[in-house]
């Protein structure tokens, strides 16, 4: 279990955290992205606070490509722009390090199931000491329309299991950023795991990979500028992309 350090992470961290111990490989990557951030005092070295960037999703072919798997996509089309090899496993997790300009990012695709994901994101957030402003949680959201994103700071579980045990693996904190990838409401009377465990219709598809295109530019903005008018500006662009004027 993560410690409560995760619930007060207002205060700016101005060097990056290494963990107590590492893996040769990922210390070295890490040891490579240090940068200055813009001072006065040319003297005056700081890094960067990394990411934790995680998708939600299940493992294996058979939820592949299916709704409930969108976190997973988004994590391959992030890792494919920003050429992060997931060729480390961590924590119950598929894990890349890599960097967004000069920002550290860690991609993570928990392995354990949509139900268990915290067991990977609690860890990998305490191992790597990231704080709660800088974990994105990515995942499959029934109230926004099929391909429609939305960046928010912070917010509840929204009855989603996934977001709901990584919540209560963080000490139920609840402060930390989150990508929501709409997949639209099941139709009629369908039952909602069937729904969330069905592939998108060719239409559905194209729009879902437009926002995944859309996501990565996104998510690239929110590691580099935070929450800032660009933000509010995507989440507008986002809210209306479906309706002609």
């Amino acid at each position: 279990m993560v410690t409560s350090m995760f619930c007060a992470s207002s205060s700016p961290i101005t060097s990056l955290l290494y963990p107590k111990a590492q893996t040769k490989s990922n210390s070295k990557r890490f040891s490579s992205l240090r940068a200055s951030l813009p001072v006065s005092d040319n003297k005056l070295k700081v890094e960067y606070t990394p990411w934790l960037i995680v998708g939600l999703g299940n493992p294996g072919l058979k939820y592949y490509g299916t709704r409930h798997n969108i976190g997973f996509e988004m994590i391959d089309h992030i890792a494919r722009a920003m050429e992060i090899s997931m060729n480390t496993i961590q924590s119950k997790a598929l894990v890349g390090i890599g960097s967004v300009g000069e920002v550290p990012i860690l991609l993570v695709k928990p392995q354990a199931y949509m139900n268990f994901s915290g067991e990977s994101v609690g860890p990998l957030a305490a191992y790597y000491q990231i704080p709660l402003r800088h974990i994105l949680m990515i995942y499959d959201d029934m109230g926004l329309p099929n391909g429609v994103l939305r960046l928010q700071p912070k917010g509840g579980h929204s009855q989603h299991n996934g977001l709901k045990n990584v919540t209560e693996h963080l000490n139920g904190c609840r402060g930390y950023p989150r990508l929501s990838i709409g997949i639209g409401n099941p139709p009629g009377n369908m039952d909602m795991k069937a729904f969330l465990l069905q592939k998108f219709s060719p239409l559905e598809r194209k729009q879902i990979d437009a926002g995944l295109e859309q996501g990565v530019e996104g998510v690239k903005t929110l590691v580099e500028e935070g929450f800032s008018d660009s933000i509010s500006r995507f989440n507008l662009k986002q809210k209306y992309k479906f309706h002609t004027v």
